[in-house]
């Protein structure tokens, strides 16, 4: 079997389930910033075929797609250095997804803990995409030949589905045409919490408006809701290890420490022994002046909207460049007539 030497390249995604939160922009979208222009080529996409496995409102699908390209850019993701696109534009995605459906075993796809979680004990009632998506998720990544994926905890059981799928194919059909593609799971705050309730991950579909920082509050907004989060009235402690069974606690160092570019042991180095109602001025400062940009910049970006299209076509474009080859091949392997 011949050696594949595979481009260094990064492939991540977001749905455009519209709200998107703190957690978004430090779990993934400021990670996808900070890769950028590094060793790798950075391909990043909105999910749209993923995200109509439930059903979605046309008109806010089609909004919120363009709200999650307006955050990409906002918080600096360039498209010029970076490929930006929907997956519906490609193809390719949803073509490398069926021969991955043939691959994959449906014990594999029974065991997927999100799978279990969405359906719950209405399986038979969920669409037949909802169970399939990680296949599609798998060429999501591998129509691209991605060797790295940042990933949150949550997301590590489908990029391990990504590898024995490539590994499968590899030995199905003796090649070495897919890279058994690499997690990359690093930040204080991959996992943002709730701020009404740090046992809970931040999450848009949460009833209090105050549990979240939306990307498109504004600096009151901002500013308000990290002054109400709830804590305990212990002062912080100096090293990490005193945040054990502070929840609260640890989410707002967290946070702090991922807007601040610095690890948790470092801010506790400054703040140990500060109460809240001192740490708390200090985060809200800290998340006004990183994020309030991003709010301003998506608002204006929303009110251009045939600019955000053209960058999502031209994304399209530079991904199919990479993607078709790839596919091509794919098929050339599995035998399809004509497919060269």
């Amino acid at each position: 079997m011949t050696e594949t030497r595979f481009t260094p390249r990064v492939f991540s995604g977001i749905q455009p389930s519209g709200g998107l939160t703190l957690g978004n922009y430090l779990g993934a979208m400021k990670r996808f910033v900070d890769m950028q222009g590094s060793d790798f080529e950075t391909i990043f996409c909105m999910v749209d075929l993923h995200a109509i496995t439930v059903w979605q409102d046309p008109a806010d699908l089609t909004r919120n797609t363009r709200e999650l390209c307006a955050g990409f850019i906002a918080a600096g993701i360039d498209p010029e250095q970076s490929i930006l696109f929907n997956q519906s534009q490609v193809p390719e995605h949803a073509q490398l997804a069926w021969i991955f459906n043939c691959v994959a075993r449906m014990g594999w796809m029974q065991r997927m803990t999100q799978w279990k979680d969405k359906a719950g004990k209405n399986q038979q009632n969920a669409s037949l995409g909802l169970f399939a998506y990680p296949a599609l998720m798998a060429a999501d990544i591998l129509i691209y030949h991605a060797t790295h994926v940042p990933v949150g905890e949550d997301q590590k059981q489908h990029l391990e589905l990504t590898r024995d799928i490539a590994i499968k194919f590899n030995h199905d059909f003796g090649v070495n045409f897919f890279p058994e593609t690499e997690p990359v799971i690093e930040g204080a705050a991959t996992r943002v919490m709730s701020l009404r309730d740090g046992s809970k991950k931040m999450s848009k579909s949460d009833p209090s408006d105050m549990s979240r920082i939306n990307m498109t509050d504004d600096a009151d907004a901002i500013a308000k809701k990290i002054r109400k989060a709830k804590t305990d009235p212990d002062a912080l402690p100096s090293e990490a290890k005193g945040l054990d069974d502070r929840p609260e606690a640890r989410n707002l160092v967290n946070i702090y420490a991922a807007l601040s570019d610095s690890s948790v042991e470092n801010v506790l180095a400054d703040v140990g022994g500060k109460q809240f109602g001192e740490f708390k001025p200090m985060l809200a400062e800290l998340a006004v002046e990183k994020l309030s940009p991003i709010s301003t910049e998506m608002a204006r970006l929303m009110n251009d909207q045939s600019e955000i299209d053209r960058i999502l076509a031209r994304g399209a474009e530079r991904a199919r460049g990479i993607a078709a080859p790839i596919l091509r091949r794919a098929y050339e392997i599995v035998g399809m007539v004509g497919a060269g």
